[in-house]
């Protein structure tokens, strides 16, 4: 359980502060409105991703006795994982605009919602990824997954959560040495979980 807390942990944290389409949202968002509106888009995840998870774990479960339809998931969400990885090695400090007059918290939620569940990547997580454990992680029970998903997303919403109040005090935050170090070992830690899965995808597929 350690093991399956960890990666949620550690798939949190990656998706929480790698630059994508949701972080700039949220980091223009405070720049643009203040402290309040950066953490409306950052809780976003929270209000969409619920359909999503739900419909992963059915489809996993319709295919979870089948072991080369299970060494594709796996081979899928390793090779999602390593684009992943390497991308965060590459990553840069996220580029963001400013915008002027005020907006409502409200306003700034419903951008978020509207990203988050338009923006195809935490599909793929979920389909191939998180459902997988997700799943393994509620076999003692459910309160484990329910665990499993709190730190999932403590880690998801929580960091990016902290850069909105940091880039809400100093915007020089965003190209700290600091951030750019955490998505470099987040990066490695997401290929070695890459690796990980592929093997396993691969066992899989020559044992079925």
């Amino acid at each position: 359980m350690i093991e399956l807390l960890g990666a949620a942990a550690a798939f949190g944290l990656s998706g929480g502060l790698s630059p994508g389409p949701l972080l700039a949202l949220v980091l223009t968002e405070t720049l643009s409105y203040g402290r309040r509106a950066g953490l409306a888009v950052a809780v976003a995840p929270l209000l969409t991703d619920g359909p999503i998870i739900a419909a992963a774990v059915f489809l996993f479960r319709r295919i979870e006795d089948s072991g080369p339809a299970l060494g594709i998931v796996s081979l899928a969400g390793g090779c999602l994982l390593g684009t992943w990885g390497v991308a965060g090695l590459r990553a840069r400090a996220p580029v963001i605009g400013e915008a002027p007059t005020n907006a409502r918290v409200w306003g700034s939620l419903a951008k978020g919602m509207a990203a988050n569940f338009l923006n195809p990547s935490p599909y793929l997580f979920w389909l191939t990824v998180g459902a997988p454990l997700l799943v393994r992680a509620a076999e003692p029970g459910w309160g484990m997954a329910a665990l499993f998903l709190g730190v999932f997303y403590l880690g998801l919403v929580g960091s990016k959560a902290v850069l909105a109040v940091l880039v809400a005090r100093s915007r020089s935050v965003l190209g700290s040495r600091g951030y750019l170090l955490a998505n470099r070992v987040l990066a490695a830690i997401l290929l070695v979980y890459a690796a990980v899965f592929i093997r396993e995808g691969l066992v899989r597929l020559t044992a079925g």
